[in-house]
């Protein structure tokens, strides 16, 4: 293995590796635009120049991102040398960069920004007029494109042709007119991955139509979770109000409560730096109208007395069957067998099913089991095909999914779900329960893989915590055997 020097220190880098790997790999940074770990070298922003040691004392200077390291190398990443090609480099870059930092969805994480004050920091030298291109541009329905803040580093077009393998992106044109455009067989518009370009774009070309002027990132803050959205189990970052910068004019509080934007949150062993479209789209899904109030045959109720009679109707039934949610989280999985053990006959349902038109599965991230917790569900209460039984006395519905009329009609419903849905007036006994945003857990995934999901927001008032409501509704009802 070669052993290099950066910045004075000493480090042993990978066979084949080049400088920004073995840098990166080892904690000390060099800056980047076009540069991506999981896409191919193009080399053509020229920001991540290190100057190298000769011997007889002078220093040559070069990109790092595509510059193979060799034994007993030196390397510079801060020379003055390095900075003034940095600055020149900047210069160029911002040559016919727009100053719209105040209305651009990128201020606040652009490197753009960040590299301008560290390695620049000074106005234009240049004292003709900036050329202009198009602005607001449609690339698909999902993203709208700002050709003049394109620094064009390819990353967007790399990412379609290495990782979708879409072929959705590419560059027209030359030199200071080069245009990002989407291809005109509407591949980009069918990419289930596109919204990752958004992410991987350093500036604020490409841009959310959902999150476009919604937030400012620093009125925001990232909490971990995990998408639903599949078997896959992508780990995620919900975004939302801080409380510091919570709305409080008039019709605006429910935005202090509800997700603004979605973004990846690397895991090699999950999803590594990418997700798909559907698991952006989780503001919709966890943004549906919620059943708040408890029903005693579709009469509102409150929720100790639904509680109380659900319990009575579970402890008189002499065939109860449970119909399990395969969104339930691992905590809550376990809390429904300590609770009833065998007492009722257990079987796991899909609560989603594909949608008309999504993608079904792929050989990148997309699973066709479109629940996220089958795996630890089937773990304790085994993988039979939902059967209710005609002599079933009492069911128990956990979660979407199930068609009502598969269930015997003298059989009393009791129904524990999230959402406004037809379904609640018909159970016997209906209690709203939290939903993912609102509480800890865990998600264990086709794999095996268990990643934990923690909580945004507080649950509304009256709405039940399933992982402590089993323990209630078993309570009169012998509990575990």
């Amino acid at each position: 293995m070669p052993r290099l020097t950066i910045d004075g220190r000493e480090i042993e880098a990978k066979a084949g590796q080049t400088v920004m790997e073995a840098a990166t790999e080892n904690g000390i940074f060099i800056p980047y635009f076009c540069w991506h770990p999981k896409l191919s070298v193009p080399g053509n922003c020229r920001i991540c120049v290190v100057g190298v040691a000769e011997k007889d004392g002078g220093e040559w200077v070069e990109i790092a991102c595509n510059m193979p390291v060799s034994e007993g190398m030196v390397v510079f990443t801060n020379s003055e040398k390095v900075r003034a090609r940095r600055k020149a480099t900047m210069q160029f870059i911002t040559l016919n960069h727009p100053v719209d930092c105040g209305i651009c969805d990128k201020a606040g994480e652009c490197t753009l920004q960040d590299y301008h004050y560290e390695y620049n920091g000074e106005r234009s030298v240049s004292v003709d007029a900036k050329v202009h291109a198009t602005k607001h541009y449609a690339l698909s329905n999902r993203i709208v494109l700002d050709n003049e803040r394109c620094i064009q580093c390819t990353r967007c077009v790399r990412f379609t042709r290495e990782i979708s393998k879409s072929n959705g992106l590419g560059m027209v044109n030359r030199a200071d007119h080069s245009l990002v455009r989407a291809a005109e067989d509407g591949s980009f518009a069918n990419d289930a991955y596109s919204d990752n370009v958004i992410d991987i774009c350093p500036v604020g070309a490409l841009l959310s139509r959902s999150f476009l002027h919604k937030a400012r990132v620093w009125y925001l803050k990232p909490t971990a979770s995990v998408c639903p959205g599949c078997s896959r189990g992508c780990t995620v970052n919900l975004w939302h109000r801080r409380p510091e910068w919570r709305l409080k004019a008039p019709g605006m509080q429910a935005a202090n409560a509800s997700v603004d934007r979605v973004t990846p949150l690397e895991n090699p062993a999950v999803n590594g730096p990418w997700i798909c479209n559907k698991g952006r789209d989780l503001p919709k899904l966890l943004g549906r109208a919620r059943a708040e109030v408890a029903m005693l045959k579709g009469k509102p109720a409150d929720l100790p007395g639904a509680i109380a009679q659900a319990r009575s109707l579970i402890a008189a039934a002499r065939r109860p069957v449970a119909i399990v949610s395969s969104w339930g989280s691992n905590e809550e999985l376990a809390a429904f067998k300590a609770a009833f053990g065998t007492r009722l006959e257990a079987f796991v349902k899909a609560d989603h099913l594909p949608e008309p038109g999504e993608v079904v599965e792929d050989s990148l991230l997309i699973r066709a089991d479109k629940n996220p917790n089958t795996t630890g569900a089937a773990a304790l209460f085994g993988d039979r095909a939902p059967a209710i039984p005609k002599d079933a006395d009492l069911v128990l519905v956990w979660g979407e999914g199930l068609d009502f009329g598969l269930i015997p009609p003298a059989a009393k419903i009791v129904y524990l779900n999230a959402w406004l849905q037809p379904e609640n007036g018909h159970a016997d006994v209906f209690i709203p329960t939290s939903i993912q945003t609102e509480r800890d857990g865990h998600y264990t995934n086709f794999a095996g893989v268990t990643s934990a999901f923690s909580k945004c927001f507080a649950k509304p008032a009256g709405v039940a915590d399933a992982e402590t409501l089993f323990p209630a509704l078993a309570a009169a009802g012998g509990g575990a055997p």
